[in-house]
């Protein structure tokens, strides 16, 4: 599984974790699988999607992070690039 880093460095997959658990990670609502067994929402997404609740801070982190990150990149390459230079 070589395209395993790549979830962890984008971008969408945060913001959608971010989303899901912070609605649905902490319902406690019995819905029932596809196999029959029942469980709570917080189970599911925990056992199925591995969203973990108690994990939002992180993920409240690092979508703060990646734009600052992105600016920063692009303000030193735009410092670096500078081509009217003679």
């Amino acid at each position: 599984m070589w395209w395993r880093w790549y979830s962890w460095a984008n971008p969408v997959a945060w913001n959608l974790y971010g989303l899901v658990a912070s609605q649905y990670g902490d319902v406690k609502h019995i819905i029932e699988s596809s196999d029959g067994s029942q469980k709570t929402v917080e189970e599911f997404l925990r056992n199925y999607f591995g969203f973990k609740h108690d994990f939002l801070g992180v993920v409240a982190l690092v979508n703060v992070a990646f734009p600052i990150v992105f600016a920063l990149v692009f303000a030193i390459s735009i410092k670096m690039f500078s081509f009217q230079r003679r």
